[in-house]
């Protein structure tokens, strides 16, 4: 069997249109751990993956990013102590998913730069 040439995703990238804006927001907000940053760019930690924050060099890559998916404990309670903070939450908490005794919840929510993402978890039903 051949091995795979792609080991893992080490690194997502999200266009934004303010560094300090977005670098406070994924920072502070969602409280993930600054590795290192530079005028242009901000490196962070999400478990094992790392998140660029980046200004586009070029027009054509200014657009929003995919849609990230982190994994929290408890949904509910992530969106109770989010909520009314930076973060602009497009609906609640809603199961979108039901295997055997696992219930899969998800919240969608906006950025400080217009890119959507999404919390989810998996809670025994």
């Amino acid at each position: 069997m051949e091995t795979a040439l792609i080991e893992k995703v080490g690194q997502i990238g999200i266009p934004v249109k303010d560094l300090d804006r977005a670098l406070r927001f994924y920072k502070e907000t969602l409280g993930l751990p600054l590795l290192f940053n530079t005028d242009r760019m901000a490196f962070l930690e999400s478990g094992r993956l790392r998140l660029m924050l980046s200004l586009p060099e070029k027009d054509e890559f200014a657009h929003s990013s995919s849609v990230l998916y982190f994994q929290v404990k408890n949904i509910k309670e992530t969106y109770e102590r989010l909520s009314g903070k930076e973060i602009q939450f497009i609906g609640e908490p809603h199961m979108v998913a039901k295997m055997e005794q696992t219930e899969t919840w998800m919240v969608f929510f906006k950025d400080t730069e217009g890119n959507t993402h999404a919390f989810m978890s998996e809670e025994q039903g």
